[in-house]
């Protein structure tokens, strides 16, 4: 199940990251509509599995990693400029330099991403129910990252950068669960990254429903509709428990 997953994810994120290069005038709309329902996807996985998993495996001490993890991606957001919850700086063209600092904080947030996938969990369904929340993140993560790489490197690197950024989360799964069966020491570590990722995914999810896609940091209906859909969806997960 785990390579199905594993492969599910990079061909979500190699297909959805593509699409900025065969589709021409991808409309902003689609993509503010996916990041809110990607964002509220996030928050009720993370809510509903993540940090009950957190504090039944680490007790008090959960709360403390989810605020650093908070504040983490806080920091991380000083490399993306935002672009993980939909800031897009593909159209003015930004210099080299920039983007590669975007992308690599992109590829930092994509690898911690992936390394709760390489966790064992207490309750059934909070692995897929985490495979389904990081695809649905990734895939307008990857247009932006598509998007920023063809605009300064052409269509040929953008190919490439899309390929390489889509096997960063599903390789670093594969390397969270392998250390952790082999060293116990990781598999302690992993499950201080849950709650870590759990805060920032709070973090994420809390900035795309104030500042993403809106002026004025409005709520219109279409973004209302995808937000109550992704946590439609996120409550559907505790079916497989």
């Amino acid at each position: 199940m785990g390579l199905f997953f594993n492969l599910l994810l990079f061909g979500v994120t190699f297909i959805g990251g593509s699409v900025p290069l065969w589709i021409r005038g991808f409309s902003d709309r689609h993509m503010h509509g996916m990041l809110a329902f990607s964002g509220s996807f996030l928050l009720g996985i993370s809510l509903l599995h993540l940090f009950p998993e957190s504090f039944a495996e680490l007790g008090e001490k959960a709360g403390l990693y989810a605020l650093g993890g908070f504040f983490l991606q806080l920091l991380i957001q000083r490399l993306t400029h935002g672009a993980e919850h939909g800031h897009d700086h593909s159209s003015h063209h930004p210099p080299t330099g920039e983007v590669m600092g975007i992308i690599g904080g992109l590829v930092l947030h994509a690898a911690m991403e992936g390394l709760p996938l390489g966790f064992h969990y207490r309750q059934g369904g909070t692995s897929l129910a985490l495979y389904l929340a990081v695809a649905a993140h990734k895939l307008p993560e990857a247009m932006i990252v598509t998007s920023l790489a063809t605009a300064v490197w052409g269509p040929k690197k953008g190919w490439l950068t899309v390929l390489l950024f889509a096997m960063v989360t599903p390789l670093a799964g594969v390397l969270a669960h392998t250390l952790g069966t082999l060293y116990h020491a990781m598999a302690q570590l992993v499950a201080i990254i849950i709650p870590i990722m759990a805060g920032a995914f709070l973090h994420i999810s809390t900035t795309i429903f104030f500042e993403s896609g809106t002026r004025n940091h409005h709520l219109n209906f279409r973004k209302v509709l995808s937000i109550v859909l992704g946590l439609a969806v996120a409550l559907a997960t505790l079916l497989f428990e």
